[in-house]
């Protein structure tokens, strides 16, 4: 069986790892993405806080070495699901099975003004390169601001908020600024009320102030000043320094596919499979209703790899199940712990573990045990 895979992030690499694991050299997987090599979320926060360096987060795709896969580095230039046929800068593949796992886009001139005075943090060029403006930031007024919904990686922000309020106590400079969280949500990961709780409770201990149920509609850079709400009954705040979480939108190839309504990939919730035969889609390019999170995307991918062992093999495979479990971080190396399960038609449930320097080994496994089994190499988070 030939499965052509696009994307090469948490989606990716867990489905080919997997096939590979289970099918070794009866199956022809091809993995395609752009980019040189893949970076943990969480990973772009350590560089940015100047925890690491880029070269020691960044894992190469050339390393990934497995039987029956082949990685590819290419731009995706055309989809045609039907046909599940894709085409790129490397040339046509055409697969058995097609997997769509191409992420979320950010796209920071949506909102005017963010990129000529804001710094966006959630790609891995925008995370390396605000590296050197933090370090270089002498205090003032920091905003996080979330300029849409939905957004990857829900706790992120927070996290943000809760790390540049430890790196202002570091540089000697906390008592003369102020951290601000603006985002749309009405509390931090309202899937989590007891995360959120404590991360509303961790604010208010160090002075951060949340402003919730708030867009970002755009930045006066000469004024410096920070657009919230809508037009007509918007307020401003001035800033000093605007750490952006840009919108988010379909990488356009996907939306040239014909694949997307209202602008993300449906997929059966249980499945993963889309209108088109032999498709799948998972991770952030979906609206199958779970978070934009690695974590996900990796549960979904599982599934659809053993979907796919057990087509082969005449069976009938998993389904999927909606539960992800998030690390959450807290600073002072201070990690808590969240797993929520999101079924179709029901409210989101799940559990919450305290921040604890425990479950910031945890989370330095959870990195360790992913590159290990898709890179085939050790690897240490810190």
């Amino acid at each position: 069986m030939k499965v052509v895979v696009l994307g090469a992030g948490f989606g990716g690499l867990e489905l080919s790892a997997r096939l590979s694991e289970t099918l070794g050299d009866e199956v022809d997987v091809t993995l395609v993405d752009r980019s040189e090599g893949f970076v943990f979320g969480f990973s772009k926060l350590d560089v940015m806080f100047g925890r690491t360096t880029p070269g020691a987060v960044r894992h190469r795709y050339e390393d990934v070495v497995k039987p029956g896969v082949r990685f590819v580095r290419a731009d995706v230039t055309a989809i045609d699901p039907g046909q599940r046929r894709v085409e790129t800068t490397a040339g046509t593949f055409d697969g058995d099975v097609l997997v769509v796992a191409l992420g979320a886009d950010l796209d920071p001139a949506a909102t005017p003004g963010l990129p000529e005075g804001g710094h966006e943090f959630y790609t891995e060029a925008g995370a390396f390169a605000a590296r050197d403006v933090l370090a270089g930031f002498g205090g003032g007024r920091v905003i996080v601001g979330v300029c849409s919904t939905p957004f990857k990686c829900p706790p992120a922000p927070s996290e943000t908020a809760l790390l540049m309020h430890d790196l202002l106590v570091r540089t000697g400079v906390r008592e003369r600024s102020e951290v601000h969280l603006v985002m749309p949500l009405p509390v931090p990961v309202p899937p989590s009320p007891a995360a959120s709780e404590a991360l509303l409770a961790a604010f208010a201990e160090r002075g951060i102030e949340f402003h919730g149920g708030t867009v970002v509609r755009g930045l006066d850079p000469d004024r410096k000043v920070a657009l919230l709400g809508d037009e007509s009954s918007g307020s401003e705040m001035p800033y000093d320094l605007f750490l952006a979480v840009p919108r988010h939108v379909v990488p356009p190839v996907v939306a040239a596919s014909g694949m997307t309504e209202d602008g993300w990939i449906p997929v059966d919730s249980l499945t993963l499979e889309t209108r088109f035969p032999g498709v799948y889609a998972v991770g952030d390019v979906t609206s199958v209703g779970t978070p934009k999170a690695g974590v996900f995307s990796e549960g979904q991918a599982g599934v659809v790899a053993d979907r796919i062992v057990a087509q082969i093999r005449g069976e009938d495979g998993p389904t999927y199940g909606g539960v992800g479990v998030c690390y959450v971080e807290f600073g002072g190396d201070q990690v808590a712990g969240v797993q929520v399960t999101f079924l179709q038609g029901q409210a989101p449930f799940g559990t919450y573990d305290p921040p604890s320097a425990a479950l910031a080994a945890l989370k330095g496994e959870f990195g360790t045990s992913r590159i290990q089994r898709w890179f085939g190499r050790e690897w240490s988070a810190h």
